[in-house]
């Protein structure tokens, strides 16, 4: 009978074992499997809204007020930072608006709102948006935390590039070097940097060219009590952020539609009563005149044609800002707005101002104002300052959601921020942030006093912008859309011929106010630089100091302590192995709690984690261990709220965790399966089973939480409740009460953790202090010791950002040197 047994479990050996392991692996895909049905909703959303004509019109007049508010005002103040020295000839008009023209028609209208506007990460906009997009299409994230689970997320969309294209031999360039992704990096920060400055320069330059045309109807009035106006404005505006868009964005559309109109009929009045001969300024031979009757050389002065291209490039200032804020509306709505509408009334503005001015060439100064009649004069004063303060708002909205995308990608300190809207998820205020930027408006209003050098520094910030998005857009072209590289050369190249031609114009200003944004982007690429790298080498330090799993399983189902009733959750940056931070806490602590969840709650380059797969959650260690891991995943558009809930959802997907487990688990139906488990998995095999299982968690690739893992622990986990060959039980009874005595594990493992609970769940978290090692160079001392020690003593922490009551938490401080 023996033989026969033992005959019998030969012949069935690897049918078991591969019945077993594909049971492991259909629990895996059951716990992260793809929603493709809920992906193709939300790719087809705005499809939907595409089919109805009114829909697309009522969005398109809605985005006047988010995307156009900035660009709409530049009409106020691009002649007279274009000839600030006054107009000598008519034939200058011309040219400059020509300039004006053709500017607007290669950059905002086919750059931007055709093309660039295309390469959006699920409809979000902005360097840091473009970055997620190249995250996921090459491995050039520098926190190598993603794992194979994540691309399986709805949001998670990315293209794969053919072997030995050009695409491909681009992403293995790229990825080939780490000096190559820093670079990407700082590319990407630095054209974030400028964007901060943007919403410092925007409000300043916008409300103090409008508040200044009152000086039109009153010319004796000071230059001062204009600036106090400003002043006055900007505070009122920053003091009211707190209230969010939402209660007052109803107005937004209809100051800017009403903007626009004025702006339009105003022009065509002043071509029509002022010369029509500007319209000659279509054909792009009066770019070649302008240059050619402004380009003579005075000794060593430099061509004033080629500086005042720094005043035309303020006419599509708001370019950067139309791209950042597209998450609102489908671009299809935000294309028919520029084509139709916004393009048309700024040229007619533009023209109306230059007929005015070939008239009236000492009138440089208040161009705008002077050619309004005066009939509406302030009516248009009114809507003109409504303008400017729609569009300082949607720039200062957009700083909001920059720093938040750059707080989740690790690169800005974590600072407060507050959901304002119960219907919009991306509407959000930054406490902090907000009186920082108003600190910068009033200091930039009151230090310069005119629309000059502000408008020098502004044109620096969005030069940058546009010299980065370019860079970027290449790797986009490249990487994502997959185009051929002949295109890609060609967009590469006369995009930069435009933008470096600018460049070399502000360039020469920078004395002049050019200055200003260069500090600001300095001061933020400081504090971004310094608070990334420390971000990186803390998360190298627990990769590398993280306990191996046979250390763990040696410790025995009490882990070597005292187990005390409650649930310990145990915070780390690892998605995949036991963090330091446990071992030091249990070396200085007698005892742990009864359930121990090692929770990472990580950032994606996606911009959200939908709900219902948010948590992903696995075994470590046999089931007496009572051991878990939980990994969080939030994309750079998530909050985390206070009414959330994140606590009760985390052990909620625990127990859906245990329930789904132990319907997954093989049946053993018949003696001839335990017979196979008491012969495989012998002394020796556990002994094996434990190395390679430490060998696996050593290891520090970033998969550490795939399925060959999986099937570690729960072989592992298998070997505590198999009964032994030698049990006095029978194989038949033992077939009989399998399934009872399944359901009732898992009822009690369920009550257990009910029981524990309600007995107390404390979050425990690492408390580190990062310090230069001792012989580092001095300019690294300073940056982790004073720069780094200071941002870090002054964000907020995390339990304060995901909400942990005071009283359950319990910090484990350690000190670390990089």
């Amino acid at each position: 009978m023996s033989e026969r047994v033992e005959a019998s479990v030969a012949e069935g050996e690897n049918t078991i074992e591969e019945r077993h392991i594909g049971a492991m692996w259909e629990l895996e895909q059951k716990l992260d499997q793809s929603m493709d049905e809920e992906a193709n909703k939300l790719k087809i959303m705005y499809r939907e809204k595409g089919l109805s004509m009114w829909m697309l019109l009522r969005l398109s007049f809605q985005s006047l007020g988010i995307v156009y508010g900035d660009l709409g005002t530049s009409p106020l103040y691009v002649f007279y930072n274009t000839f600030p020295d006054g107009i000598k000839d008519s034939e200058d008009v011309i040219g400059a608006l020509s300039l004006i023209i053709y500017s607007l028609l290669l950059i905002p209208l086919i750059k931007y709102v055709f093309i660039v506007c295309k390469a959006n990460d699920n409809g979000q906009g902005g360097t840091l948006a473009i970055y997620s997009l190249l995250c996921r299409h090459a491995k050039v994230k520098l926190i190598p935390n993603q794992q194979r689970s994540d691309e399986d997320l709805t949001t998670y969309s990315r293209t794969l590039v053919a072997e030995g294209s050009f695409a491909a031999k681009t992403k293995k360039w790229l990825e080939s070097k780490e000096s190559r992704k820093r670079a990407l990096l700082f590319v990407v920060l630095l054209g974030t940097c400028m964007m901060i400055g943007d919403g410092i320069l925007t409000p300043a330059i916008s409300v103090l060219s409008a508040t200044g045309g009152i000086k039109v109807s009153s010319p004796k009035m000071s230059s001062d009590i204009v600036v106090v106006m400003s002043i006055v404005i900007l505070v009122g505006l920053f003091s009211m952020q707190h209230y969010g868009t939402d209660k007052v964005g109803w107005l937004f559309a209809p100051i800017v539609f009403i903007w626009f109109l004025f702006i339009g009929a105003t022009g065509i009045y002043n071509i029509f009563k002022h010369d029509t001969r500007v319209l000659k300024a279509f054909s792009p031979t009066y770019v070649y005149l302008y240059f050619k009757r402004r380009g003579r050389v005075k000794s060593l002065r430099i061509r004033d044609g080629w500086i005042s291209l720094g005043g035309i490039l303020l006419s599509i200032t708001g370019t950067e800002a139309l791209y950042a804020d597209i998450a609102y509306f489908p671009l299809l709505a935000i294309q028919l707005a520029f084509t139709f509408f916004v393009f048309p009334c700024l040229l007619l503005s533009y023209c109306g101002q230059a007929a005015y001015l070939v008239n009236h060439k000492d009138h440089y100064d208040d161009a705008f104002y002077a050619s309004i009649p005066r009939s509406v004069y302030w009516p248009m004063f009114v809507v003109a300052t409504g303008a400017a303060i729609v569009g300082s708002q949607a720039a200062v909205s957009g700083t909001y959601s920059i720093i938040k995308q750059a707080v989740s990608h690790g690169c800005f300190p974590r600072v407060k921020i507050v959901h304002t809207s119960k219907k919009f998820v991306g509407q959000i205020y930054c406490p902090d942030i907000n009186w920082m930027l108003m600190l910068g408006c009033i200091a930039v209003t009151a230090s310069f006093k005119n629309q000059s050098q502000i408008g020098n520094a502004y044109g620096t910030a969005v030069v940058l912008v546009m010299l980065v998005t370019t860079l970027l857009m290449v790797l986009t072209m490249l990487l994502v859309w997959r185009c051929h590289w002949i295109l890609v050369l060609i967009f590469a190249f006369l995009s930069l011929v435009v933008e470096l031609s600018y460049f070399s114009a502000v360039l020469l200003k920078v004395n002049q106010g050019g200055w200003v944004p260069l500090i600001i982007a300095a001061i933020s690429l400081l504090v971004m630089s310094v608070w990334q790298y420390a971000t990186v080498k803390k998360y190298e330090f627990e990769m590398h100091s993280k306990v191996s799993m046979s250390w763990i399983l040696g410790l025995g189902p009490s882990l070597g302590l005292v187990r005390v009733p409650g649930v310990g959750l145990v915070y780390t940056e690892l998605a995949s192995g036991v963090p330091h931070i446990f071992s030091h806490f249990i070396t200085n602590l007698p005892a742990i709690h009864s359930v121990v969840v090692f929770v990472c709650v990580k950032y994606l380059p996606v911009y959200t984690v939908p709900e219902e797969e948010r948590f992903l959650v696995k075994r470590i260690g046999p089931k007496k261990f009572r051991m878990f891991r939980c990994v969080a995943r939030y994309g750079y558009k998530d909050l985390h709220r206070k009414d959330d809930g994140f606590e009760n959802k985390l052990l909620t997907n625990l127990s859906s965790f245990i329930r789904i487990e132990t319907m997954m688990e093989p049946a053993l139906t018949s003696s001839t399966y335990s017979s196979a488990f008491s012969v495989n998995y012998t002394q020796e095999s556990r002994d094996e089973l434990l190395r390679n299982n430490s060998n696996h968690n050593n290891n520090n690739n970033n998969n550490n939480m795939d399925i060959f893992s999986s099937m570690v622990d729960y072989t592992v986990s298998t070997l505590d409740t198999i009964v032994p060959a030698d049990s006095p039980r029978n194989a038949t009874s033992f077939s009989q009460n399998n399934t009872v005595e399944e359901e009732e594990e898992e009822e009690d493992e369920l009550e257990f953790l009910k029981t524990c609970k309600e007995s107390g769940v404390v979050h425990i978290m690492g408390n580190t202090v990062v310090k230069a090692r001792n012989g580092s160079w001095l300019p690294k001392r300073i940056a982790i010791d004073y720069v780094y020690a200071f941002l870090d003593k002054i964000c907020r922490e995390n339990s304060v950002i995901l909400h942990v009551p005071h009283e359950t938490l319990l910090n484990v401080g350690h000190v670390f040197y990089i």
